[in-house]
């Protein structure tokens, strides 16, 4: 009954083993889990801090946009009237010119009739 007793001692002692080397093992790995959960709280803070700051990013591109969009605006219709203006200096120049050889020529014909 002693050999079955020794046996049973024994048998015990590996199953305490066994089961502190779980334990072990399990809290190992608890810990391992901690540490991604707390890597995985700080990497969710990051994505909603840059989330912020990216929604920010947009929301003033989109007003520089709008703004950059009023000047291409502006600056088309400005150019555009501008260029009417130069056009109807044109045709005003070229107006006052054949007018003014008119006007020579009636003037130089009046001279020559007077000498």
């Amino acid at each position: 009954m002693s050999q079955q007793g020794a046996a049973l001692q024994s048998y015990n002692n590996e199953l305490v083993k066994c089961i502190e080397d779980l334990c072990t093992k399990r809290e190992e790995l608890n810990q391992q889990i901690l540490q991604e959960e707390e890597e995985k709280n700080k990497l969710q803070n990051d994505i909603r801090i840059l989330t912020e700051k990216l929604a920010k990013v947009n929301e003033s591109l989109a007003r520089k946009m709008a703004t950059r969009n009023e000047f291409d605006r502006t600056i088309a219709e400005t150019e555009a009237a501008y260029m009417k203006i130069l056009e109807s200096s044109q045709t005003l120049l070229t107006i006052l010119k054949r007018e003014a050889g008119t006007l020579n020529q009636v003037h130089e014909s009046a001279d020559t009739k007077d000498s």
